[in-house]
């Protein structure tokens, strides 16, 4: 073709590129210029002379940067068919256009080096090294003829690296050939790179501080910067013995190069990778020279250096690459010492503790974290932890952390030099806050290691800082608590203050008193502390709430001094009342509610983990309990169940029967009569009744202050709490012989275990009746009819709560209305709070009576049908936010601890209809809800509900795999939410239990356990995939296969696999499960089902030689000797039509490079001829084992 008409057609796409980014085009007129390039592309013979003519130095960038584009879709997509005269002229053009086709370095768009280095790559790819061999020789030239064409080629080498090794973009023998062929060349590529970084580091040091030789110094600067980035993409990957040759010459530079600040963040990435590398421990032993003298002060003063020159975010990231480093050389100096490399304790151990403290005491936040898993690599360590120099740090690391714990640095207040570090680190508070949560929990942990090596230091500063806090001024800072007039908010300086000793405290004291012998603890002082926290009084709930967190943490002394035991527990019951300001209307805020309920938790947790200790005290705490509970009003439901939890766990210690049961009746009675009272039973089974009861059909004016209900609803939530913490806790005693003597034992099981009775039992079972109607009633509660009848004020009374909703979508809580808000601020609020705990703790209830009461509880007459007319009633109108508590704390929890004996009677009668419901009417409505979703929904509510389904979902399969009870050798039951591990593949060895073999012996359960597990599989929630492919569908349907099942059966579970693979296949996890479960359904049953070779051929692009082959060696068992690997790997290449691919990926065209003649082909010697055979002697054999 002439040069007229490529020019004219250069023009064309000249004014086409021109409309394209120009921001004044409209849409039309841009599509139709966009259309036109991407033509041109696919379809104009003549790309090259065109995309070489548009790429000249004299036309825009833009338009370059498009002729450039056009050479890369040539060399991608064209290239195998193109002449090998055409493919040289194309090759020697873009050589030409590194070596003067660019501008100067400084000048040249970034976007045009980009692209020019990506065509070289991809000719690379698809030529080197058979067809060019003299590749890296013509890079070497082109670097000799300036800075331009040097940073060029790093560009080449590094884009060369990524793409074969770090991304590895290309098919695998290709990749093989070009890795083995950089590896071969190695030692020249890393000699070029690290002279390329002397020469241009030198000459840019000499000239950068002549003015008149600025440009040409900021050239070699450039080309530095390009050389440090392109051994990055190398260092990572190569052998050890390069980074390490001539002495650990590259890392001697890039210490160096720390205290140049242009090219000191790129010293620091490249001296990190290597300093993070894995591998021999003999190889690493040469990163020790990092802890030498030289290196050292290199890196010390480079540090001081960035610090010393304020918050400058270049500086700062400097900082944290710098952090990194030394974190990585810690972990290193805990690999090799003690190791079997003799590598010692270096010498220079004390300056890198000292210059690693300096990162852990920076006002930087996250600087301070990224220390503390090196410190505990280091406190753990076997030999570290013994040196003295590590030893003498203790204190100094406990004196920061008690820095380090104090709650500051939020980004948007400046009450602390963090605040302008952590600007730069998080978008928010509430960001920041997340962050804070997890670095003083991994805080906590470290203070511990170091403390279990030096505990009675840890004390000492806890025990000061303690006292101090307790003579402190309360400072309330500029934020006055909502709570009530000059109390502390969370940001208060007082409270920070407080809650970053407490947490110290908590965390010292526990450690100390599990490490040092009972005669070393240094008792005097602890209840010295004791005595000082009993005696401090405050009315600040937050400061109150620490201080009980205090006495906790201190209690341990009061098992070598019992007589302190009373105003500990004086002290606990003053905080369970509470009140910032006694008898006040006003609702309670959480802050106050925190406190009241820290207190129930301390005396629960005090009477748990030290009932011997409170038992001598039983009557004192039991008439004080009295007294509390008589005053209706005094205390939440809440509050008043912990207390009477807090006497049934002392009471187990009596270990009596009789007397025990006595005390339950005692305490259950107010409970039982008014749970029994006739008004009640008649409120519990109507519908109707009930809702007139708690209130919510009324019309209320006041929505804040106006209760008329309430004691009715605290009535009914006081019964269930009861009850449920009397199940929960009492317990016959632990050993077999106490439990006889006690009268706890009525027999033994035919296996010979003991069978036990709870002196709880009687009491609540007589309750069970009303309980179970309670459930009945809540169930029809939302039929329609009974959702018309709620009052104005309540109409969405049983609709989730903000908090639930927040939970589910992941929001966090606004910081500041965690305490300073009012727990419930409307009556509504209150309304949904009653209904939501109410039916939570009723299942909680039924969830917890099978292991407290045992036998006695299953064998209750009639159990199944008593569940199936209460908990299962009206199913339908049930909304999933409902239906996830009932699976997960009462049906899951029954399942797991019901005995053998009891499935035929109890669990089978009740979970058929349950699987067949959800089978029947939520399969369909799952599908609808995670397919598809209304228009006229708002978006949050739309993914509310999305997300819903998603847990719930999860939440029927967890059950399902608990009732089946896969047995997996190396497969936990639960699979952990966050495993997404690619090696899915559950052992054949699966089996079911005695329940799900039980289960499925019902025809209609069978049928609805298979058909939910298997359309399940193109739901779109990867992790319910993932679980039910591995643990459930094979072991379900192994159950089946010896049956006669229906043709059309088979192919639908197997096309419910294939269409699993369609929705998941982008997902490596649920891929490799999917595919290993098709390839199990389709050997086991295309011999006897010819239908499932029908389906395969449906697949798209199936290949149908390679099936007919596959298919012939399946039926003919004596072709069948492939190994099990190479036949699963045959069946993923003919189903891979049907794999989903990532949505990025499935519009994108295809690139085909071609594999060209193999380098490194092995030659497998025959060992029967060549060994065997030729030495009749047999002493050949020999050779079989030479090295």
């Amino acid at each position: 073709m002439s040069a007229e008409q490529v020019s004219s057609l250069c023009e064309q796409l000249v004014k086409a590129v021109t409309v394209i980014m120009d921001p004044a085009s409209t849409q039309r007129y841009r599509l139709e210029a966009l259309k036109f390039c991407e033509e041109f592309k696919e379809k104009c013979p003549i790309c090259v002379p065109c995309g070489l003519k548009l790429a000249e130095k004299t036309q825009t960038a833009i338009v370059r940067h498009f002729g450039l584009q056009i050479l890369e879709h040539v060399v991608k997509f064209r290239w195998n068919s193109m002449p090998r005269l055409e493919k040289v002229y194309l090759k020697n053009n873009v050589m030409g256009l590194i070596s003067n086709g660019t501008q100067n370095i400084l000048e040249e768009e970034s976007h045009i080096k980009d692209v020019l280095s990506r065509i070289v790559v991809e000719m690379i790819k698809r030529e080197w090294p058979q067809h060019w061999p003299d590749m890296l020789k013509e890079l070497d030239t082109l670097s000799k003829q300036g800075e331009t064409q040097t940073e060029l080629v790093m560009f080449i080498l590094l884009r060369l690296a990524e793409d074969v090794v770090t991304f590895q973009t290309l098919p695998a023998q290709r990749r093989r050939d070009i890795q083995q062929t950089l590896t071969q060349n190695m030692e020249k590529i890393f000699s070029f790179l690290l002279s390329t970084l002397q020469q241009n580091v030198n000459k840019y040091r000499r000239m950068k501080t002549d003015l008149a030789q600025e440009p040409k110094a900021q050239a070699n600067c450039r080309v530095g910067i390009a050389a440090l980035n392109t051994l990055a993409g190398y260092i990572d990957w190569v052998a050890m013995s390069h980074i390490t040759a001539d002495n650990c010459k590259l890392l001697e530079m890039l210490c160096l190069l720390l205290n140049e600040p242009e090219l000191q963040v790129g010293a620091a990435e490249c001296l990190l990778i290597a300093v993070s590398r894995k591998g021999k421990l003999e190889d690493r032993k040469p990163l020790m020279v990092l802890f030498g003298d030289v290196a050292m002060h290199y890196i010390l003063s480079a540090a001081q250096t960035a610090d010393g020159e304020g918050l400058v975010e270049k500086h700062y990231v400097f900082l944290k690459r710098l952090c990194q480093v030394l974190c990585a050389l810690g972990s290193q100096l805990c690999a090799l010492v003690g190791s079997d490399s003799d590598v010692d304790t270096p010498a220079n151990l004390g300056k890198y503790l000292d210059s690693f403290l300096a990162f852990t005491t920076h006002p930087s936040q996250f600087l301070r974290s990224s220390t503390q898993i090196t410190w505990g690599a280091l406190f753990r360590h076997e030999i570290l932890s013994r040196d003295p120099l590590l030893l003498a740090m203790i204190p100094k690391y406990l004196r920061a952390s008690m820095t380090n714990l104090v709650k500051v640095g939020f980004p948007s207040k400046t009450d602390s030099p963090s605040c302008e570090y952590s600007r730069f680190d998080f978008d928010s508070d509430e960001d920041f806050n997340a962050f804070f949560n997890s670095f003083r929990a991994q805080q906590g942990e470290v203070m511990r290691m170091a403390c279990r090596l030096d505990p009675k230091t840890g004390f000492q500063m806890a025990g000061e800082w303690l006292k101090y806090q307790l003579a402190s001024p309360v400072d309330i800072g500029p934020m006055n608590s909502k709570t009530g007039e000059g109390l502390c908010s969370i940001f208060s300086p007082s409270f920070v203050q407080w809650d970053a000793m407490t947490f110290f405290s908590e965390s010292v004291i526990s450690q100390m008193f599990r490490t040092l012998d009972k005669e070393e603890i240094p008792v005097n002082d602890g209840i010295e502390l004791l005595q000082l926290v009993l005696n401090f009084e405050t009315k600040d709930p937050l400061i109150l709430s620490c201080v009980l967190t205090n006495v906790s943490a201190l209690f341990p002394f009061v098992t070598y001094r019992p007589e302190y035991l009373p105003q500990v527990l004086s002290k606990l019951f003053t905080a369970v009342t509470f009140e910032v300001i006694e008898e006040s209307k006003a609702p309670r805020t959480r802050a106050v509610k925190n406190v009241r309920r820290h207190a129930c938790s301390s005396i629960i947790k005090m009477c748990r983990d030290y009932p011997q200790l409170v038992l001598p005290n039983f009557e004192m705490l039991y008439n004080h309990v009295k007294q509390l509970l008589s005053n209706e009003l005094l205390l939440t439901q809440m509050e008043k169940c912990a207390l009477m939890e807090a006497l049934v766990l002392i009471s187990n210690q009596f270990k009596d029967y009789q007397r025990q049961k006595v005390f339950l009746e005692e305490l259950m009675s107010p409970v039982a009569n008014l749970w029994l009272s006739e008004e009640m039973q008649r409120v519990l089974s109507d519908p109707e009744a009930f809702i007139s009861y708690v209130g919510a059909d009324n019309k209320i004016a006041d929505p804040v202050l106006e209760d008329p209900s309430g004691l009715n609803r605290s009535r009914i939530s006081f019964c269930v709490y009861t009850i449920l913490g009397v199940v929960k806790r009492a317990r016959w005693p632990t050993t077999l012989e106490e439990a006889k003597a006690g009268g706890f034992v009525i027999g033994c099981m035919p296996s010979g275990n003991p069978i036990y009775r709870n002196p709880c039992t009687e009491q609540v079972l007589k309750l069970l009746d009303n309980l179970l109607a309670l459930i009945r009633t809540h169930n029809n509660l939302y039929m329609p009819e009974m959702v018309a009848k709620l009052g104005e004020t309540f109409a969405k009374a049983l609709d989730m709560l903000e908090v639930e909703k927040n939970a589910i979508l992941g929001l966090p809580q606004p910081l500041l209305e965690l305490y300073d808000s009012p727990v419930y601020k409307t009556i509504l609020e209150r309304m949904q709070g009653f209904f939501c705990t109410l039916y939570d703790n009723c299942f909680h209830i039924l969830g917890n009576a099978g292991p407290s009461m045992q036998q006695d509880f299953y064998t209750v007459d009639g159990l199944a049908s008593q569940f199936l007319n209460s908990a299962f009633v009206n199913l339908n109108n049930i909304p999933d936010y409902r239906l996830r508590p009932m699976l997960r704390v009462f049906v899951k929890p029954l399942v797991l601890s019901c005995p053998s004996e009891h499935y035929e009677t109890l669990l089978c009668p009740m979970l058929g209809p349950l699987f067949t419901y959800l089978h029947v009417v939520r399969n369909s409505f799952f599908q609808c809800r995670l397919e598809d979703t209304a228009d006229d929904n708002p978006e949050s509510q739309e993914m509310l509900e999305e997300q819903l389904v998603r847990l719930l979902t999860r939440e029927v399969m967890d059950l399902i795999s608990k009732e089946d009870g896969v047995h997996m050798a190396a497969l936990s039951l639960l699979v952990d939410d966050e495993m997404m591990s690619t090696d899915v593949t559950p052992p054949s060895s699966a089996e079911l239990t005695e329940l799900g073999k039980c289960l499925m012996k019902q025809e209609d359960v069978c049928t609805a356990l298979l058909i939910t597990a298997y359309r399940s599989l193109s739901w779109k929630d990867t992790l319910s995939c993932q679980r039910t492919t591995t643990q459930l569908c094979w072991p379900l349907l192994k159950q089946v296969l010896t049956g006669n099942l229906l043709p059309d059966a088979v192919t639908w579970f197997f096309t419910g696999v294939l269409k699993g693979l369609q929705t998941h296949g982008q997902h490596d996890g649920c891929m490799a499960a999917l595919v290993h479960l098709a390839f199990q359904i389709y050997e086991a049953l295309r011999p006897r089902y010819a239908e499932l070779k029908a389906v395969m051929e449906q697949i798209p692009e199936i290949q149908k030689e390679s099936l007919e082959q596959f298919d012939s060696k399946l039926l003919n068992p004596t072709l069948l000797k492939v190994a099990d690997k190479r036949r699963k790997d045959n069946f993923k290449r003919l189903i891979a039509g049907c794999i989903g691919k990532p949505l990025g990926e499935q519009f994108r065209k295809e690139v085909h490079i071609r594999n060209l003649p193999s380098l490194f082909k092995k030659v497998k010697p025959s060992l029967e001829t060549d060994v065997l055979e030729n030495n009749e002697d047999g002493e050949g054999l020999t050779a079989l084992f030479e090295p």
